[in-house]
């Protein structure tokens, strides 16, 4: 298991995310191309995927990506509001979930809360959460995670939104333990855009993360 700065280590599913620096997220009207889209992410080496609840079929691609994919692949659920949501994530296979808020919820596998400010940030760390969605991190930039991290040196942030590939590696360089990318990853490609697009600029999100660790 992963521990940073003398905190408490990982549980596994966490451990392996911050090891692998990225989680792709997939995020559409419809999650009718999820599967397809996930095995070019998978190809190019991504080992994490969150699935939005907010995608119609969300949960049935969910159960249908955790056949379909090998067990090196971490599978999560995003956008989780409520005990309900959790539950029906959780029994669809997902292995870890992540909120844009925070939520009291008891989930079984790892939670990642959404916070913004230290204060939230803090209080999710006391509360035990093992990684630390901070969003919307765009418009914060790199610069803020660092400045958080100097009294607070031991939280695990997962900076999410807004986070285009040539970011990348400041925002770990800042002290991400991985980074959370939608948009600027999948691009059209969930709605029926090009395939061949999606796989280098997945190729172009690894090779970030490789270079920031490098």
């Amino acid at each position: 298991m992963t521990s940073l700065n003398g905190s408490v280590p990982l549980d596994p599913v966490s451990a392996a995310i911050a090891d692998s620096g990225l989680v792709a997220i997939l995020r559409a009207p419809s999650a009718t191309m999820f599967a397809a889209v996930a095995d070019v992410l998978v190809a190019a080496g991504v080992t994490a995927l969150e699935i939005t609840l907010t995608s119609e079929g969300a949960l049935e691609a969910i159960a249908g990506l955790c056949r379909q994919l090998p067990d090196t692949v971490r599978i999560g659920a995003g956008t989780i509001l409520t005990e309900d949501d959790a539950k029906a994530a959780v029994d669809a296979g997902a292995a870890f979930l992540v909120s844009p808020v925070s939520v009291p919820i008891t989930a079984g596998v790892p939670l990642y809360p959404g916070t913004f400010s230290p204060t939230e940030i803090y209080a999710a760390h006391r509360a035990g959460a093992p990684l630390i969605k901070l969003f919307p991190a765009g418009g914060l930039g790199p610069a803020y995670l660092k400045d958080l991290r100097g009294p607070l040196p031991d939280v695990r942030v997962l900076p999410t939104g807004g986070i285009a590939l040539d970011d990348i590696p400041q925002w770990l360089a800042a002290g991400a333990v991985a980074v959370g990318v939608g948009g600027p990853l999948i691009g059209d490609a969930a709605s029926g855009g090009s395939l061949t697009a999606l796989a280098a600029r997945a190729r172009h999100a690894v090779d970030a993360v490789r270079y920031a660790r490098s």
